[in-house]
């Protein structure tokens, strides 16, 4: 069975940093991309970032670039988000989703997507 469990997320103020994990387990970690995606009440669930395990490519929106690193242990099949410079507009239940294709030049999605159950983040003005 496959499953994503996201962890990290809280209340931060502007300015400050969180860093979330998504702990993956019931499929070839190295195979596939892992996506981070968020969604703030009455919006749409969009994208953050994403990185391949195979080849290391990473992806980011532009509203993150800068800020947000994604990396990847895939000896843990873990996927960690580092959230700096956090704004208020960052805040949003954030999500993990696979498989995801993921190059430096965009993303895909696949028809049969596992997602976490998400984390909260919240920043504070």
């Amino acid at each position: 069975e496959v499953q994503l469990v996201e962890s990290g997320g809280g209340l931060v103020r502007a300015g400050g940093s969180l860093r979330l994990s998504c702990a993956a387990s019931g499929f070839t970690f190295d195979d596939y991309g892992i996506g981070w995606f968020r969604q703030a009440p009455g919006k749409e669930r969009n994208l953050v970032s994403c990185i391949s395990s195979s080849d290391g490519s990473t992806y980011y929106a532009d509203s993150v670039k800068g800020r947000f690193t994604i990396s990847s242990d895939n000896a843990k099949n873990t996927v960690y988000l580092q959230m700096n410079s956090l704004k208020p507009e960052d805040t949003a239940v954030y999500y993990c989703a696979a498989p995801i294709f993921c190059s430096d030049l965009g993303f895909a999605r696949y028809e049969n997507e596992y997602w976490g159950q998400g984390t909260q983040v919240t920043v504070s003005s």
